[in-house]
C-alpha cells in the first residue's frame, strides 16, 4: 500500500525543496549579498607595506647682491622663517660677484631644482637674474633691496621683506615685456667681439643716453646709502645744463627725423621715483616701448619739461617729444653715456631697441 502512495511522497518532497529552494534565493541570499556590500572598504593603504612619503615642500632660490647688506646671515635667516611660514622648504642662496652679477646664479638656481627664483637686490640684480629666465617658466620673485627698486614700484610690489618673500611665494604669475638693446659701438668698459657683433643687453625698466646716464654715473654712492633715492636728483641737478648732442630718430617704419637732444629714454615702464611718471601710458605687458627724447634749452627750459612730468601731460611742447613704437633706432653724432635700468654700460653712438612682448614670468600681488 505504501508503494502505492511512493510516487506521490516523491513529488511532495521535490515541492517543498523547491520552495526552501525559493525562500533562499528571494530571502536570505539578497540579505547575505547586503550585508556583504554594508562592510566598510580597507583603506586605500590596507595591502601596502608602508605609509606614501610626503610630497617634497616647494623651494625658492634666492640670488643675493651682499653689498647691499651689513649681516647677511640675519637677512637669510628672515627670508628662511618666511618661506616656512608660508609652507615652502629653506631657500636655497647664491651670491653675486663682481665677474657674473646674477645670470650665471640664476641659471644655477634653476638646475638645481628650484621652483621660483627670487631676486635680492636693486634693479641692476634683478636685471641680470631675469636674463637666465626670459622664454622659461621658471617665475621671478622680487625683493627690493636697492635704491630706487623701479619695477617693484611699477609691478606696486612691496617692499617690505617679510610681505616681498609672501608675494613671490603665494602671488600670481603675471607675463611681463622684456626690451632688449643693441649697442652699435661697443661700449667703453667692454671689449669688441671679433666678430663684430653688437652688443645686446635686456632692460626691464628703462634704457638711456645723454643727462639720463650721466646722472646715474655722477651720482654718490656713500650719499645713496645715506639718503637713498634723493641722492640722484643731487646728481641731476649738477647735469642739469649737460652739452646737447644731435640725433637721428627712426620709429617703427616711420620716416627718420633729426634734432638736438640732452636726453633719450627708452622705457619698458614708466613710473620714476619720487611719484613721478615719466610715462603715463607705458604698462609693462602692452607690447610696446615708449621713448621720450628731451632738448630743453638750457635751465630755466627744464622748467616746462619738469611741469609736463609732474601734471603727465606730453604733448603740445618741442622740449619733451613722446613716441610709442616696437622697435627704435637712435644715432648720436659722438659718443654719449649709455644706462640701462640704472647701470651705466659705457658710451656709444648708436642703439636700437626692441620689445619682445610676454617673455618673462614675474610673480604679482594677488
Amino acid at each position: 500500500m505504501l508503494k502505492d502512495y511512493l510516487p506521490w511522497i516523491i513529488a511532495g518532497l521535490v515541492v517543498l525543496a523547491l520552495v526552501v529552494a525559493g525562500v533562499v534565493l528571494t530571502r536570505v541570499a539578497p540579505e547575505a549579498t547586503a550585508t556583504l556590500r554594508r562592510r566598510p572598504r580597507p583603506p586605500r593603504d590596507h595591502f601596502r607595506d608602508g605609509d606614501d612619503p610626503p610630497a617634497p615642500l616647494k623651494r625658492a632660490g634666492v640670488v643675493i647682491n651682499p653689498t647691499k647688506f651689513t649681516d647677511l646671515v640675519a637677512v637669510e635667516q628672515r627670508i628662511t622663517a618666511a618661506c616656512l611660514a608660508n609652507g615652502w622648504g629653506e631657500p636655497l642662496f647664491y651670491e653675486t660677484t663682481v665677474e657674473d652679477p646674477g645670470t650665471g646664479q640664476a641659471a644655477q638656481a634653476v638646475r638645481d631644482g628650484v621652483d621660483l627664483v627670487c631676486t635680492l637686490g636693486g634693479d641692476g640684480t634683478v636685471r641680470n637674474v631675469a636674463s637666465a629666465l626670459i622664454g622659461t617658466e621658471t617665475a621671478l620673485g622680487i625683493l627690493p633691496a636697492g635704491t630706487g627698486n623701479l619695477l617693484a614700484r611699477n609691478l606696486d610690489l612691496p617692499v617690505a621683506l617679510e610681505m616681498a618673500v609672501t608675494v613671490a611665494l603665494t602671488g600670481r604669475n603675471r607675463r611681463i615685456d622684456v626690451g632688449e638693446l643693441v649697442i652699435g659701438a661697443a661700449p667703453m668698459d667692454e671689449a669688441p667681439d671679433e666678430s663684430g657683433a653688437p652688443h645686446t643687453h635686456q632692460f626691464l625698466v628703462m634704457s638711456g643716453i645723454g643727462m639720463d646716464a650721466q646722472i646715474m654715473a655722477g651720482t654718490n654712492e656713500n650719499l645713496k646709502a645715506k639718503v637713498g633715492w634723493p641722492a640722484y636728483m643731487v646728481s641731476g641737478l649738477k647735469h642739469l645744463v649737460s652739452p646737447e648732442f644731435r640725433i637721428s630718430v627712426k620709429v617703427d617704419d616711420e620716416l627718420e627725423f633729426r634734432r638736438r637732444a640732452r636726453m633719450v629714454v627708452i622705457g619698458n615702464c614708466g613710473r620714476l621715483l619720487g611719484g613721478l611718471v615719466l610715462m603715463p601710458n607705458a604698462r609693462v605687458d602692452d607690447g610696446q616701448l615708449d621713448t621720450v627724447i628731451a632738448s630743453p634749452r638750457g635751465v630755466v627750459g627744464w622748467v616746462p619739461v619738469a611741469t609736463r612730468v609732474a601734471t603727465r601731460r606730453r604733448k603740445g611742447h618741442p622740449t619733451l617729444d613722446h613716441k610709442v613704437s616696437r622697435e627704435v633706432r637712435v644715432r648720436t653724432d659722438r659718443p654719449v653715456p649709455v644706462q640701462i635700468d640704472g647701470d651705466v654700460i659705457g658710451e656709444a653712438t648708436e642703439v636700437s631697441a626692441t620689445v619682445r612682448p610676454g617673455c618673462l614670468t614675474v610673480r604679482v600681488s594677488q
